[in-house]
């Protein structure tokens, strides 16, 4: 029987272990490499040639969920299944809209995670119950909603969606915190938005991150 080949990407040393342990205890599947960064995960999945690639949004050097278009386009063919502390719809939501097949929050039983990555290799989406994907909170990759935007807001909505703190993203600008916390939150009224998730996905569906396979995400 041919296994389904899954590589590891999360940067507590532990967790990847035990995730090792319980991956290869299953007959029908084995772990073909495991990274602690994105840096090394983008060096090794060519190599390994993984069907499933298990990732955490917040490894060092990852941008948040701008790690999955990243991912996505560098590997086409592999499946990604977000596994993640963040237990909020909203982060679904995103996740799948930027090519995730799967998302498992860390605190699940591992029962659910072997079914996560049985359901995705088999080309499914998997999502439980209790984290089922809401309807967005704007209509996204609307002409409306993003004209009502002023250019800086939208500088500021591409640095925070792409996982930039406000520090981060008034050094990039030029502004000071209190200014670009100011337009935060300015378009998130204007877009009806409560949180990070739901404007990393707004700020996707209308074009704003590119994170393309040659660049680092920012």
């Amino acid at each position: 029987m041919e296994k389904i080949r899954v590589f590891i990407a999360d940067d507590h040393t532990l967790l990847r272990s035990g995730l090792r342990l319980l991956i290869d205890a299953q007959a029908d599947m084995e772990v073909v490499g495991e990274a602690g960064d994105l840096a090394q995960a983008k060096r090794e999945v060519a190599a390994a040639s993984p069907d499933v690639l298990t990732l955490d949004l917040s490894m060092p050097g990852a941008a948040g969920m701008a790690s999955i278009s990243l991912i996505r386009r560098l590997f086409p063919r592999v499946r990604v299944l977000v596994v993640t502390m963040h237990d909020d719809p909203a982060y679904v939501r995103t996740a799948l809209a930027l090519g995730a097949v799967g998302y498992v929050v860390k605190s699940a039983a591992d029962s659910e995670l072997i079914s996560a990555i049985r359901a995705v290799s088999q080309g499914r989406i998997f999502v439980d119950a209790e984290h089922a994907v809401a309807p967005a909170a704007a209509t996204l990759n609307s002409p409306a909603a993003i004209d009502s935007l002023s250019a800086r807001e939208r500088e500021v909505l591409a640095l925070v969606a792409q996982g930039h703190t406000n520090q981060a993203a008034a050094d990039q600008l030029g502004l000071s915190v209190k200014t670009v916390e100011s337009h935060r939150a300015r378009l998130m009224e204007k877009l009806g938005l409560t949180n990070r998730a739901d404007l990393t996905r707004f700020a996707v569906e209308c074009g704003l991150l590119d994170t393309r396979p040659d660049q680092e995400p920012v």
